[in-house]
């Protein structure tokens, strides 16, 4: 199972298509086995969730994401769980897998078209 974090300052960062870089980590038997910082693409329409689908992602963690970004993630098979609180990668995939991971709204929620700032298409 492969996790994908977006980041800002090495924590979560509310703002899924315009983030700086994105946590990978790899998990095997409820544990953390692998962690890697990539940048994503530069930003483009539908360009983040294919990137992640190529790079094997099972479950996407987000603050917030846009309905459109959601969708074609789903798409790809990619779980994406929004609402996540800014914390470090390895604490929210540990909280995930122990079914603890505190879910608030999703940061992106309520904008109008996708064009609110969040959708990371």
């Amino acid at each position: 199972m492969k996790f994908a974090i977006p980041l800002a300052g090495g924590k979560l960062t509310p703002h899924f298509g315009h983030c700086k870089e994105f946590a990978f980590i790899e998990v095997a038997d409820n544990q953390i086995q692998n962690k890697e910082l990539l940048e994503p693409p530069p930003h483009e329409p539908g360009i983040l969730p294919r990137w992640l689908a190529d790079n094997n992602v099972s479950v996407v963690l987000a603050g917030g994401i846009g309905r459109r970004a959601i969708d074609l993630l789903s798409q790809s098979g990619i779980e994406v769980v929004t609402g996540a609180p800014t914390a470090e990668p390895e604490l929210l995939v540990n909280q995930y897998l122990q079914n603890s991971l505190d879910i608030g709204n999703n940061a992106c929620s309520g904008g109008q078209g996708g064009h609110d700032g969040c959708h990371g298409h």
